[in-house]
C-alpha cells in the first residue's frame, strides 16, 4: 500500500511566498491595523526623517510620547548613543540584507528613558500622480519586559553569589574551629558509621588506625563501651536526643565522655561526636556547680547585692535589695539607675563610680537607701569595678547599719550625715558640695536647737535666730521639719 506524504515547501528567506495573493488587496484601514498589531510602536517618518505619524499597541505606551514626538526628527527623540544608530538606520533601511532590530533609548513624556527594539523598513513613492510620498516604517518593540526580567536575573545571581560567599565564610570558620579544637571531634555516617572526617586531637587519640579504610569504632573501644555507644546511636535514629555516655579508649585505656549530636546533610544523615575527658568533664561540671552555688548564696544573702554597669544602671539584684527599695520583682529594677535609691540623687551614685573608676574598690561608704514607698535606711556599701571578662560592670554590696545606730533619743528629723562622715567626704566629692552640705548641718543644728530651748514656739525660735517667721518656715521646709497645720495658722 503506497503512502502519500505531504511536505511543506521550505521557506528560505523567511518571508511570505504567496504575499502578493493575500495583501494586494488591502486598504489602508487593514494594513494600518495588521502594522499596529504588529508592534508596540510603529513611526512613520518622511525622507528628511521627521516623524510624520505613529501608531501605538496600547494606551500606555502611546501616553509615553506621542504629542513630543511629532513633527520632530526621530533623532531628536533618542537618547544622545542612540542618534548614530538612528542615522545608520534611516541609511540603509532593510537594504535587501534582511531586517535588523536596533536597540534604542526613545524620550517618554516624562523625560526618562524606553527602551525600544526598532527595525526600519523605506516605502517608495508610488509611481501614481498624487500617490503616497516616499517615507519609512519603524516597527519598535517594547523591551522593558525584558529588562525587567535581565534586573530579576541580576538580583537572583547576586542573591546566589551572596548565598554562596556566605556559605564559604561559614565553612572556613567551620573548618578553622573544627582545626584547633582541643576537644576530639568525629563525624561518622550514620548509616555505615565509618568515619567521613576528624580533627588533629582526634587522630591523636586514636592514632594512626583513624586514617587507615577499615578503621571503626568497634575495634577502638572496648566492648563494653562500644555496646553503650550502639545505643546512644539507635536512640539518636529513633528519637533525635541522647545523654553524654562514658567509654574507655582499647589502646591508651583513657576513659572519655562522648556526647553525640545527629544531623543530616542532603539526603545522608551524620553522627559528630565529641569526646571529652572523664576528668576534665568532672572539673568543669564542679566549676558549673561552684558558681550556681555562688549565685544561689548571693541570691539568699541578707545583705543586698546589685550588679549595674559602669553607667549605674541596674542589671541584677538579689531579694534582699529589692526589699530596701520597697520593689516587688526583680524585672522593674533591671535597666533602672541605682541613684534612683541610693543615698542623695546625683550625688552618692557619682561619687562612687568616679572613686571605683579610680581605685576599682570602695569600702564601708555611708549612705542612705530609699525606697519606692518612703522608707529610708541607712547602708553602708561596699563596692567594686570589674573591669575584665567579656562585659565590664560594678557590683556594690549594701548592708543596713541601722540597728548598729545607738538608742538615744533623736531629732524628730535626723541629720543627713555626722559631722565624721563629713570629713570622710575630703577627696571624695568637690569642696563647694562639702562646704554646701556643712552649711545646711550647722542651720539644721541650729533651729533645732532654738525651737528646743522655746518649747517649739516658733515666733519665738526666729526671734532667738534673728529670722523673720516666713524666712524660718522656708527652712523648715527645706529640712524637712515644716509642720503643715502651724505654717497654715501663720499664713492665714
Amino acid at each position: 500500500m503506497n503512502q502519500v506524504i505531504q511536505t511543506v515547501p521550505a521557506l528560505p528567506t523567511g518571508r511570505f511566498e504567496h504575499a502578493q495573493l493575500y495583501f494586494s488587496n488591502l486598504d489602508s484601514d487593514i494594513a494600518a491595523k495588521l502594522i499596529t498589531a504588529a508592534a508596540d510602536v510603529v513611526l512613520i517618518m518622511d525622507e528628511a526623517g521627521i516623524i510624520r505619524d505613529a501608531a501605538f499597541g496600547s494606551d500606555e505606551m502611546m501616553g509615553h510620547g506621542y504629542q513630543n514626538w511629532l513633527g520632530k526628527p526621530w533623532s531628536q527623540t533618542v537618547s544622545e548613543e542612540s542618534r548614530s544608530k538612528v542615522a545608520a538606520m534611516l541609511r540603509d533601511g532593510d537594504s535587501g540584507k534582511g531586517v535588523k532590530w536596533r536597540h534604542l533609548n526613545q524620550f517618554a513624556q516624562d523625560g526618562t528613558e524606553l527602551p525600544l527594539s526598532y527595525s526600519l523598513i523605506h516605502v517608495p513613492a508610488s509611481r501614481q500622480t498624487g500617490g503616497q510620498p516616499a517615507h519609512s516604517v519603524a516597527f519598535g518593540r517594547d523591551l522593558r519586559p525584558q529588562a525587567a526580567l535581565q534586573q530579576k536575573l541580576i538580583a537572583a545571581q547576586r542573591s546566589m553569589e551572596r548565598d554562596y560567599w556566605q556559605l564559604k565564610h561559614i565553612e572556613t570558620r567551620y573548618r578553622l574551629l573544627f582545626q584547633v579544637s582541643s576537644e576530639a571531634l568525629l563525624i561518622l555516617d550514620a548509616a555505615t558509621e565509618k568515619p567521613e572526617d576528624s580533627n588533629p586531637a582526634a587522630q591523636l587519640l586514636f592514632g594512626e588506625a583513624l586514617g587507615k579504610p577499615n578503621w571503626s569504632l568497634r575495634d577502638s573501644l572496648d566492648q563494653r563501651s562500644y555496646t553503650a555507644l550502639s545505643q546512644v546511636f539507635s536512640g539518636l535514629r529513633a528519637s533525635g536526643r541522647s545523654a553524654p555516655v562514658d567509654v574507655r579508649i582499647a589502646d591508651s585505656g583513657a576513659e572519655m565522655v562522648v556526647a553525640v549530636s545527629l544531623f543530616r546533610q542532603e539526603q545522608s544523615s551524620h553522627f559528630l561526636l565529641r569526646l571529652v575527658p572523664k576528668a576534665a568533664q568532672a572539673d568543669s561540671a564542679g566549676m558549673a556547680n561552684a558558681k550556681q552555688i555562688l549565685t544561689d548564696v548571693m541570691e539568699s544573702a541578707p545583705d543586698a547585692f546589685v550588679v549595674t554597669d559602669l553607667s549605674g544602671q541596674v542589671l541584677t539584684a538579689n531579694r534582699a535589695f529589692l526589699q530596701l527599695a520597697q520593689v516587688s520583682n526583680e524585672d522593674l529594677v533591671r535597666g533602672e539607675s541605682l541613684e534612683r535609691w541610693l543615698g542623695r540623687a546625683g550625688v552618692d551614685l557619682s561619687v562612687l563610680i568616679s572613686n571605683l573608676r579610680q581605685r576599682d574598690v570602695v569600702r564601708l561608704f555611708a549612705t542612705r537607701m530609699r525606697g519606692d514607698y518612703g522608707s529610708t535606711t541607712d547602708v553602708e556599701i561596699s563596692a567594686v569595678a570589674v573591669t575584665t571578662g567579656e562585659k565590664r560592670c560594678l557590683g556594690f554590696t549594701i548592708r543596713d547599719v541601722g540597728l548598729r545606730l545607738n538608742n538615744e533619743t533623736k531629732p524628730s528629723k535626723e541629720l543627713p550625715r555626722s559631722t565624721g562622715q563629713m570629713t570622710e567626704l575630703v577627696g571624695r566629692v568637690p569642696l563647694k558640695d562639702i562646704v554646701r552640705e556643712t552649711t545646711d548641718l550647722i542651720e539644721q543644728l541650729c533651729i533645732e536647737a532654738a525651737l528646743e530651748l522655746t518649747g517649739d514656739n516658733r515666733a519665738s525660735a526666729a526671734e532667738m535666730l534673728g529670722l523673720s517667721r516666713q524666712s524660718l518656715y522656708v527652712k523648715l521646709r527645706r529640712f524637712g521639719m515644716s509642720d503643715a497645720s502651724a505654717e497654715a495658722d501663720v499664713e492665714s
